[in-house]
């Protein structure tokens, strides 16, 4: 069992504070939804886990590890990344899936069996391998995602990080990604942590909910903890009405107003 501990991080940009004493957990088998406002710290929460920022205090610890115990392969071995990136360069889809091997691949280069085999399953898992031959700028937007998505999933990790895969989607590839997110993530029995900004969607699709709010933790726990009224009004500075849709199984959110 993979266990993700946060514990008191904080980060500044040069005097700006982003971060302010973040603490939570999360576990496999779950999808954690991190919302908040623009400028809440939802990105650079990721990008602290993943090692590319590194916290000036507090610590991160997968299985009671500190990270900082970790080299970039080991971290890439065990966090699988989905960025915010709309472009990359024409490669082929499966050599741009194999990229998520590198972590596993040695000095002298040459993939392994292992490697193509990790590959075909990243690519069965999101229904492409009839895409393995096409190049990246012929792909409609929601194929683009799950290669991308396929891509980190290469690396066969144990916890995946997702900063809004959604975004630029209509609204049925958003439903198909989400989907996928969610079956993967019990199929693999990831530890999930999806960045939103679509409070429907993560209500909908994410299993608990971490609410932050000028850096800080807001709240955290289920959807119907996290989403009421109240909250949304005192740190979205709107005013909702939130009610549990039958048919979808979810809480929903209609914003009614912003707060003048």
């Amino acid at each position: 069992m993979v266990q993700l501990r946060i514990k008191n991080i904080s980060f500044f940009y040069d005097s700006i504070r982003a971060l302010d004493n973040v603490t939570f957990a999360a576990k496999e088998s779950e999808i954690l939804g991190i919302i908040g406002p623009n400028g809440s710290g939802k990105t650079t929460l990721l990008k602290c886990i993943n090692k590319v920022l590194e916290p000036q205090g507090g610590s991160i610890l997968i299985n009671e590890t500190d990270i900082s115990d970790f080299d970039r392969k080991e971290i890439a071995r065990l966090i699988g990344v989905v960025p915010q990136i709309s472009k990359i360069f024409s490669f082929q889809v499966l050599d741009v899936i194999m990229m998520g091997r590198y972590p596993h691949i040695d000095g002298l280069g040459a993939e392994k069996p292992s490697d193509f085999e990790a590959v075909k399953k990243a690519m069965t898992l999101t229904g492409i391998p009839h895409l393995s031959e096409r190049y990246i700028g012929e792909l409609s937007g929601g194929e683009f995602q799950k290669v991308i998505i396929a891509r980190a999933l290469a690396q066969e990790p144990e916890i995946l990080l997702l900063d809004e895969p959604t975004t630029h989607l209509d609204i049925n590839h958003q439903l198909e990604i989400l989907e996928l997110i969610r079956k993967i993530t019990r199929k693999n029995q990831l530890t999930t942590l999806l960045v939103s900004h679509n409070l429907n969607m993560a209500a909908r699709f994410c299993d608990k909910l971490l609410l932050l709010s000028t850096g800080k933790v807001h709240s955290i726990g289920s959807v119907d903890e996290v989403l009421t009224p109240e909250k949304i009004k005192e740190v979205f500075q709107v005013h909702a009405d939130v009610s549990y849709h039958k048919q979808i199984g979810s809480y929903q959110i209609i914003s009614l107003k912003p707060i003048q």
